[in-house]
């Protein structure tokens, strides 16, 4: 179950306050990046995917968290009754499906952190999952870029990992997936991209 739009705004609005920042803007546009792509491939629902996108970082309502907003998110839409948000919320960080292979600081327990890698083992990633992974890396806070700018600007504020290069190739594996959905480029739906690309 995913909520209405209404219902996502009114969540994303209370996390706002609880915990304000540029994350905030970063969700909006995944949610728009989600929904435009989802509504040029056969099957998906635009609805679904904007939701899911403004969503996907939910967990963050509880501060300046790294991993932990996972864990945050995932319990926050469990107990909201939305089983398909709190999935989103535990894979869109894993485009490898291995919590050793992710870049965020550790800042869960020791059973938390088993908890998400038990989940990945056991979790199949549907076209949402994929799709979320996608756009999280196609959308900032100021609007949407090519994912070459987006893999520097994280790499630059993480550092490189032994991995980088296997993230950065299954989020590019997911990227073709859908072009050959719609039958054409990802950067050609999203809206105001060039302006983004040259700031």
């Amino acid at each position: 179950m995913v909520p209405s739009r209404q219902e996502a705004m009114e969540a994303l609005r209370e996390a706002e306050a609880m915990n304000p920042g540029q994350w905030v803007d970063h969700v909006i546009n995944v949610g728009r990046a989600a929904e435009a792509i989802a509504l040029h491939c056969p099957g998906m629902d635009g609805d679904k995917a904007y939701v899911l996108g403004l969503l996907h970082d939910i967990g963050r309502r509880v501060g300046v968290v790294s991993m932990k907003h996972v864990i945050a998110g995932y319990e926050y839409a469990v107990a909201k009754g939305w089983d398909e948000v709190a999935k989103i919320c535990m894979t869109h960080s894993y485009p490898v499906k291995d919590i050793r292979k992710d870049i965020a600081r550790i800042d869960v327990t020791v059973e938390e952190y088993q908890m998400i890698q038990q989940f990945l083992e056991e979790t199949v990633y549907d076209e949402y999952d994929r799709l979320i992974i996608l756009c999280d890396s196609l959308a900032t806070s100021a609007g949407f870029c090519l994912l070459e700018k987006r893999f520097v600007d994280t790499t630059r504020r993480y550092g490189i990992f032994p991995f980088t290069v296997e993230r950065w190739d299954a989020t590019f594996d997911i990227k073709d997936y859908f072009e050959k959905k719609m039958g054409r480029s990802i950067y050609s739906v999203l809206p105001g991209i060039e302006k983004t690309v040259f700031l």
